[in-house]
């Protein structure tokens, strides 16, 4: 059983299938906390969720539940975000008084929401969601921002394509599951570590992968939580802690971090397409 945070129709279960494969078995939840605590729990627990957003950045709270739950990353898959506006098939564009989307969504279509007169516009916990607001509702002067899938699942009609502001719209998730996977072939790992709070203890973490090569893909600072203006720092690096000259650079960071854990490593997403099919 696969965990995902939304509802049939959302962008996270279209990245799940695309990841796990179109037949398996999923698990809708409302909140990102419950997808990690319910992963957590089971012994073959598995969940994707979103990481970062091309436009937006990245997606914080992720982060912060990456620290807080013994789950590994074992994969990632890269979404296009392609949002249409979708109605009951009787509702006209005209009629229109009220959209409804999830708030990132909302952002990454505010050149067509600024062109629009005397509609308003309101944020839902999930795209998918705002679809089934308006068929259960029945409501005939309101709209959805969302996928086609969801589009399908509730019956509605899209009444304008791609509304998004950039078409160059990609999500990044992650796959996580209680254990971690040993792949083959070019990898990246994801770590996070704290740094102390002494002059350059910063620059001296990350030469520790500069001495030796390593390329760092991704770098993301987060709040160290009961430390005022401290913080976590998550990498994604080149390679497996298996090799030596990563694996000699962890034990370097070690020396001089408070904390330093490995997230996981796994294929990047272009080769690493259907290897996590689900049972």
């Amino acid at each position: 059983m696969i965990a995902y945070q939304g509802e049939p129709g959302s962008f996270s279960e279209q990245a799940a299938r695309k990841f796990f494969g179109a037949h398996s078995a999923l698990k809708p939840l409302p909140t990102f906390s419950e997808v990690f605590a319910d992963t957590e729990r089971h012994t073959a627990g598995r969940c994707i969720v979103p990481i970062e957003n091309s436009l937006f950045g990245s997606i914080h709270q992720v982060y912060d539940l990456l620290l807080k739950h013994k789950l590994f990353i074992i994969g990632e898959v890269k979404l296009r975000i392609e949002l249409h506006l979708m109605a009951l098939p009787e509702t006209k564009q005209s009629n229109i008084r009220t959209i409804y989307s999830q708030l990132q969504a909302i952002g990454q279509c505010e050149n067509f929401l600024d062109k629009l007169k005397n509609v308003k516009v309101e944020a839902v916990h999930d795209t998918a969601a705002a679809a089934r607001f308006i068929r259960e509702r029945r409501q005939h002067d309101a709209a959805a921002l969302a996928s086609e899938q969801a589009a399908r699942a509730h019956a509605l009609h899209i009444l304008k394509r791609n509304v998004e502001s950039d078409h160059r719209n990609f999500t990044r998730f992650i796959a996580l599951s209680r254990k971690p996977v040993q792949p083959h072939g070019t990898l990246k790992t994801s770590l996070v570590f704290a740094a102390k709070n002494i002059p350059g203890s910063l620059f001296k973490a990350l030469a520790v992968f500069a001495l030796r090569d390593i390329n760092l893909l991704k770098v993301e600072s987060r709040p160290l939580i009961g430390k005022p203006w401290e913080y976590l720092f998550y990498l994604d690096v080149e390679g497996t802690p298996n090799s030596d000259p990563l694996r000699q650079a962890l034990n370097h960071l070690k020396e001089m971090c408070t904390l330093v854990r490995v997230l996981g490593s796994y294929r990047p997403f272009e080769s690493d397409r259907g290897s996590h099919r689900s049972k």
